[in-house]
């Protein structure tokens, strides 16, 4: 899955809009060759590093879901603002450019805007392979701006959705293509009918873990709903996505076969990640941030605290080690992880919460146990069982937040809470005696737009959506 499969050539240029290789096809460099066929276009979306991955950076120090040491944060005050969570910091200053989320987000928005626009009149293809392709370019682009208006504007809420701005939004990859900032209303109901026009022509099976198929597109439209609240819809997809698959991976055999590595004492040999292109619960496959690609990155011991006693999947992934004066969680996986795709564990807990939300308490629980026995050793295993709501939901998002460690969907799934205003998202920490603390309504869950896509935007205008 390589970059092997670039049959074109397309210049990138930073900014809002990306240019469009249409404008360079009458010109085609020595060695080159123009786009045409449905495999030229289709090679972009097995650039799993460009068009396919996601950074969330800055999302993972807000939770402290990465480890950042002291030095680290002495020299980089945008990490110290987001990881001490520092409201007095500016930190539209101390963002001049944002390129993995914020630039890489449209990069690959250019490069499905490109597939959409050409894959219905490729050659050497019969229209049902065209229009497969196109639907798979339909999906990522949608979960691309899925990611960025959960990054960069408040989180969906009906009454306020169609006066909040949210942002630029973009449908062609040719340079000169328009663009404007919509309300969060109107993106979502861009992303709903992007899914819409997608569900038909997505394969059950398709070519590689990077091509989504008819399983991510119900996933994705489930993750869609759940974020708007509309918890009917959230669950029928998320049934739908389960008929696909609903394969959990077993994490206490993954254990029980490495122990011998794993349980060795001070000793952090790394074992190969379960996690990549065939893991058996994948619906799609998209890398994560740039900087934790082939490894996982360290968790705080405040993180690790988070997790379950007896939970295999936890410590088969990191081990406390200490440092002088710091300690902190060390991976010991390799390989590759799906940080930015659609497994079925996140499907399964979707579930669970619309079940509880419906108050089919028990049916959600037995959702949740379903998850947990395949990933809590059995000497610490117990079900959970409770007739209280609260208690059910708190529990389906703890085993949520730490089954999707290391993607977005802990910090949406925060401030989806944070705003409903009933199960608020807080912390706090003591570090060097001091206390801090992120307030469910801290402006720092919300991130700001680098610098240089306000002061050069393209072809059109943004507002930032937050003070500092």
């Amino acid at each position: 899955m390589k970059n092997i499969y670039k049959k074109a050539v397309c210049l990138l240029a930073l900014g809002l809009t990306l240019a469009s290789c249409e404008n360079y096809l009458d010109d085609i460099p020595k060695g080159s060759k123009s786009p045409t066929t449905l495999a030229d276009f289709e090679a972009f979306l097995r650039d799993e590093y460009t068009n396919q991955r996601v950074d969330v950076l800055s999302a993972l120090h807000v939770l402290n879901d990465q480890f950042v040491n002291a030095a680290t944060l002495s020299s980089n005050r945008l990490y110290n603002a987001n990881y001490m969570w520092d409201e007095s910091a500016n930190r539209i200053e101390l963002k001049p450019s944002d390129e993995g989320t914020y630039y890489g987000g449209y990069q690959g928005i250019s490069t499905f805007n490109l597939i959409i626009e050409n894959a219905l009149t490729t050659t050497k293809a019969t229209e049902q392979e065209q229009r497969v392709v196109w639907a798979q370019a339909k999906l990522l682009r949608a979960m691309n701006y899925f990611n960025l208006v959960n990054f960069y504007a408040d989180t969906y809420v009906a009454s306020t959705a169609s006066t909040k701005l949210s942002v630029p939004l973009i449908t062609s990859a040719n340079i000169n293509a328009p663009s404007k900032q919509v309300t969060i209303q109107e993106l979502y109901d861009f992303i709903l009918n992007d899914i819409k026009d997608a569900l038909p022509y997505l394969p059950k099976v398709s070519q590689t873990a990077l091509h989504p198929n008819l399983g991510a597109g119900y996933a994705f439209n489930a993750r869609v709903n759940l974020q708007m609240n509309n918890y009917a819809e959230a669950l029928k997809n998320a049934d739908l996505a389960l008929a696909e698959n609903n394969k959990l991976y077993d994490w206490i055999g993954y254990y029980n076969a490495n122990k011998a590595v794993i349980d060795v004492p001070n000793s952090y040999t790394t074992t190969p990640s379960p996690m990549g292109f065939n893991y058996v619960e994948n619906y799609t496959f998209r890398h994560g941030s740039s900087s934790n690609l082939g490894a996982e990155f360290d968790i705080p011991v405040e993180r690790a605290q988070r997790f379950e006693t007896g939970d295999a999947r936890f410590i088969s992934r990191w081990k406390i080690r200490t440092v002088g004066a710091e300690t902190s969680y060390r991976r010991t996986l390799t390989g590759a992880f799906n940080f930015g795709g659609i497994t079925t564990v996140e499907v399964y807990l979707i579930k669970a919460e619309c079940l509880a939300r419906d108050n089919k308490i028990s049916e959600a629980l037995g959702v949740l146990n379903t998850v947990r026995k395949t990933r809590i050793l059995p000497a610490s295993y117990q079900d959970i069982s409770t007739a209280d709501k609260t208690t059910a939901l708190n529990a389906i998002y703890r085993t949520k937040n730490n089954e999707l460690i290391m993607t977005l969907i802990p910090y949406a799934d925060a401030r989806r809470l944070n705003a409903e205003g009933i199960y608020k998202v807080s912390f706090t920490k003591v570090v060097g005696g001091k206390t801090y603390t992120l307030s469910s309504d801290s402006h720092l869950w919300t991130s700001p737009f680098p610098q240089g896509a306000i002061n050069n935007p393209g072809n059109g205008t943004i507002t930032q959506n937050v003070a500092k």
